[in-house]
């Protein structure tokens, strides 16, 4: 591996006790407000959550946060602290105060499992529930969807173009310290190896790496004492940082430290391709074949895809996946489909606002298999159940049940969750067709086709 990799330890799931509750927007609780008064509140209710279209030129996207959204929502949870800032705020009156200290949501969540991939039009999550305990989670599952699909779903391009050689995720420095650890989630969701976010290797048990940084070497009065330092302390399963003066030089130096046992040197500027060549020339010709390269250095899926035939190991990536890679949201969207009626009856509802239409009722999902395994089509099924599964065998069904009668199914969460959620993204992604993992613009990678139920 490129760098030091420290495996998982400590705890492995959500650690914070804080209250998720006030993660939210004012008209969440001024809307139950005004259903308490009118009595439909309680009316049953199932929401959506889609998105109308992909990101210019993405064919696929990568559907993560769903076991961050599962820790938080036991933590949805209005305790003194928040009731106290709503009465202050005069936010809402006494009755909807009083119906927020006792919210708890006991109803149901489906959704496609963590890490799946998607298209335009899937109903990526399905809440039933009455209105007022569904409607206040819209903002909760929208941060984290919307944020953790964006960067899944630019991992994803990353290591489809990296290939076999290893991701690794440096990105926290350049991201909201609270969303540092979501998008080193993300990341190992759709296939990086390890993150040097320590507080997303506690939380979730994910490889954590890191050795040292150009100030390391500046602080030393020459590099050889650096890179003796460094390997006395870590010894010689570490990465050295070759290019803070002379490249050729400070190679020279690493394998004069560390022996040819070195595991690893890292190169952070310059053109990389050329850079690469010389010094895996260099190290070959010192007898080091088996010490690594490491590159980093504003990586995307674009720079990493032209690297593919230099002589890399493995890509450490920053800026770019943190931020979705020029797509930072997925637009995906929380709209409310099926309502209880004053007669008592479900009826469909959908809104019909000119681009910004939805589709009303029950819907589940399914993708068609060809014999070979490739995916050729997304069915929507109009009036089935969440639960629903097709007959035909050539037809795997995509939602998966995540919460029922308010409790969260085991092994969505933590860091059993992430493991799934990589793996479920492999299997998925290994399903489209090679043309569909291109980075240049095209179609989404399968058709989506709306169907109603059959039978």
């Amino acid at each position: 591996m490129s760098e030091r990799m420290a495996g998982p330890t400590g705890s492995t799931g959500a650690t914070s006790s804080t209250s998720t509750a006030l993660l939210t927007d004012r008209y969440e609780l001024t809307m139950v407000q005004a259903a308490l008064a009118d009595g439909t509140a309680s009316r049953e209710c199932v929401f959506e959550v889609f998105t109308r279209r992909l990101p210019p030129g993405r064919r696929y996207g990568v559907v993560a946060g769903t076991g961050r959204l599962l820790e938080a929502l036991p933590q949805f949870r209005f305790t003194d602290a928040e009731l106290d800032y709503l009465r202050e705020g005069e936010v809402v009156n006494d009755q909807t105060l009083d119906f927020l200290a006792n919210y708890r949501f006991t109803g149901d969540i489906y959704g496609y499992a963590e890490g799946e991939v998607f298209f335009p039009g899937s109903p990526l999550l399905v809440v039933e529930s009455s209105f007022a305990e569904g409607v206040l989670l819209e903002t909760l599952v929208l941060s984290i969807l919307n944020y953790d699909s964006a960067v899944a779903s630019a991992a994803s391009r990353m290591t489809s173009a990296a290939g076999s050689r290893p991701c690794l995720e440096m990105g926290g420095r350049r991201a909201h310290e609270q969303a540092a650890p979501a998008a080193a989630r993300a990341s190992v969701v759709a296939g990086f190896a390890g993150t040097s976010n320590l507080e997303a290797g506690r939380r979730w048990g994910l490889a954590t790496i890191g050795t040292a940084a150009h100030s390391f070497t500046l602080l030393h009065d020459d590099e050889p004492s650096a890179f003796a330092s460094q390997v006395a302390s870590l010894g010689t399963q570490t990465t050295l940082l070759v290019d803070t003066y002379d490249i050729a030089e400070g190679v020279r130096r690493a394998i004069a430290a560390a022996g040819t046992e070195l595991d690893s040197v890292r190169l952070d500027s310059g053109d990389l391709a050329q850079v690469a060549r010389e010094v895996r020339e260099q190290l070959d010709s010192l007898g080091a074949a088996g010490t690594k390269i490491v590159v980093s250095s504003d990586l995307d899926e674009y720079a990493i895809a032209s690297l593919a035939v230099a002589p890399v190991d493995s890509y450490g990536v920053g800026t770019s996946v943190v931020t979705g890679s020029g797509a930072p949201t997925c637009g995906m969207v929380y709209k409310l489909v099926l309502r209880e009626g004053a007669d008592g009856r479900m009826e469909p509802v959908q809104k019909a606002s000119a681009a910004k239409a939805s589709v009303g009722g029950r819907k589940s999902a399914a993708r068609r298999l060809e014999p070979s395994g490739r995916a050729s089509e997304e069915l929507v099924v109009a009036g089935a159940a969440a639960d629903w599964q097709p007959e035909d065998e050539d037809l795997r069904a995509l939602l998966v049940p995540l919460v029922r009668d308010g409790m969260v199914q085991p092994g969505t969460t933590g860091a059993e969750g992430v493991r799934r959620a990589a793996a479920r993204h492999a299997a998925s992604r290994a399903e489209l067709a090679p043309h569909s993992r291109r980075l240049s613009s095209g179609d989404p990678a399968i058709p989506t086709t709306h169907i109603p139920l059959p039978g």
